[in-house]
């Protein structure tokens, strides 16, 4: 099949649908096989997206900051088997190694909404020797003993960071930099906190997002619901490695080549979290239910063999890197705009996916495209009221109707929104800031699997 062609297809039809704004790069055995770019870059829509544009690739960064633990623990500096308090005793999280921290079991609480307020209060960008800081301050218990569950932590990633600059003596950027980037040869790549550092960069693709309802691009730094991009600027391990397709492309060789890591360590890297039960912990938002291990998520391929990824979403940015061990394969995908519609995001990475894989990509389909062209409205009027959704981040309040058209209140981080419903068949519908439908029955209403009662 031509993929070069199939790609460079689906990516001009997914940015001319609202779904895609970015780079992507796709090779075999190291040879650029599909790339390009597509949209803007900056928020004046002047200067377009180019192949070597520098992204923020948000949680992509991790396998980085694993990889610096894996060189210290070469060098004998640190073990998988520490506990966090040999290098920090203060901390009051006792059990916790190294080891949980990597695979995400440590069970330590969430650091972004404290550190968030906590900066406002001290009207400043703290750099991420708070982390430690707010383990001994914010008085939380923890989700789970070390080893007993597995839960996302970015909280876990920024103590690592600490743990590398403790043992290794250096700022942990510094030590990115000589130890990991530039052995790799990845001439555009930098841990970097461009707000806080008063940094610009040159050929960076701004991250610009789209608050819920609008139509309209912003900053995050200007939008109400996340402005915490600013006072959590200073934070490390758990993202702001800027790069672009070029040099991960790049990265995909050094490790192929053991210019950084050696097979051995990767492999250790690539081995699925045990949880003490005995059973593998798992990461339920990706398809597949994957194993997690340093950095990296883990799938097991009947047909492509092993396969090690990761994604990664920060306000403005949403970036994936896949790589194929045994067929030699590896995918890039950059995103610097929310999509303006988030079903034609969604189904035009399944269809570059699935170009990777060998197999034909579905088309790319728009809420408009979906919805139900001409409806009958008679029975919608049941549908408005009150909803039950408990405390949850997103939730609906009410449903109500606006001359001939249903539309959804909102409330999410603080704020609130009206959201107008699209209908995808008799009781169902869609939100186009949504990949996921509300369905209405005699109980309420469902919403991402969860069925929520009408007031």
């Amino acid at each position: 099949m031509d993929k070069k062609n199939m790609m460079e297809d689906l990516a001009r039809e997914g940015a001319e649908k609202g779904g895609f704004t970015g780079t992507w790069l796709y090779a075999e055995k190291g040879e650029i096989i599909s790339m390009g770019a597509a949209g803007w870059r900056d928020p004046e829509d002047t200067l377009p997206v180019q192949v070597d544009s520098i992204f923020d690739l948000a949680s992509v960064s991790k396998q980085f900051t694993a990889a610096a633990v894996m060189l210290l623990k070469r060098r004998g500096l640190l073990d998988l088997e520490d506990e966090v308090t040999k290098f920090f005793p203060e901390i009051p999280y006792k059990g916790v190694t190294i080891r949980h921290l990597l695979n995400h079991t440590g069970g330590l609480p969430d650091y972004m909404d404290w550190v968030d307020e906590t900066a406002r209060k001290e009207n400043r960008i703290p750099g991420n020797d708070i982390i430690v800081r707010f383990l001994c301050e914010c008085g939380e218990e923890p989700a789970f003993a070390p080893g007993e569950e597995w839960e996302y932590s970015n909280t876990g990633y920024c103590l690592l960071a600490q743990i590398v600059e403790k043992a290794a003596g250096v700022p942990f950027e510094a030590f990115m930099q000589e130890h990991i980037f530039e052995p790799a040869g990845m001439t555009s790549t930098h841990v970097c906190h461009r707000r806080k550092d008063h940094l610009t960069i040159e050929n960076l693709a701004y991250g610009m997002l789209l608050e819920l309802g609008s139509s309209q691009y912003v900053l995050p730094d200007d939008s109400a619901e996340s402005a915490y991009v600013v006072t959590l600027d200073g934070a490390s391990g758990d993202g702001l490695v800027h790069t672009n397709v070029l040099d991960l492309l790049t990265w995909d060789r050094a490790l192929r080549e053991e210019k950084v890591l050696t097979k051995e360590e990767q492999e250790l890297m690539y081995t699925p979290v045990i949880l003490n039960n005995g059973e593998m912990g798992r990461d339920e938002d990706e398809e597949g239910d994957p194993g997690y291990g340093f950095g990296w998520e883990i799938l097991g391929d009947p047909e492509q063999g092993l396969v090690v990824f990761h994604s990664g979403g920060w306000p403005g940015y949403s970036t994936w890197y896949e790589r194929y061990i045994d067929e030699d394969k590896v995918f890039v995908l950059l995103s610097c705009r929310d999509p303006k519609d988030e079903r034609a995001y969604q189904s035009f990475c399944k269809g570059m996916k699935a170009i990777v894989k060998g197999e034909e990509p579905d088309p790319i389909h728009c809420i408009e495209e979906l919805m139900v062209k001409d409806p009958d409205r008679s029975g919608w009027d049941v549908f408005c009221g009150q909803y039950d959704f408990g405390e949850a981040n997103f939730r609906i309040e009410e449903i109500i109707r606006k001359d001939k058209d249903l539309y959804a209140k909102v409330f999410y981080r603080d704020n609130r929104y009206e959201l107008k419903l699209y209908p995808l068949g008799e009781k169902t519908f869609g939100i186009k800031d949504l990949d996921g439908d509300i369905t209405f029955d005699e109980d309420g209403l469902t919403l991402w699997e969860e069925t929520h009662k009408k007031l």
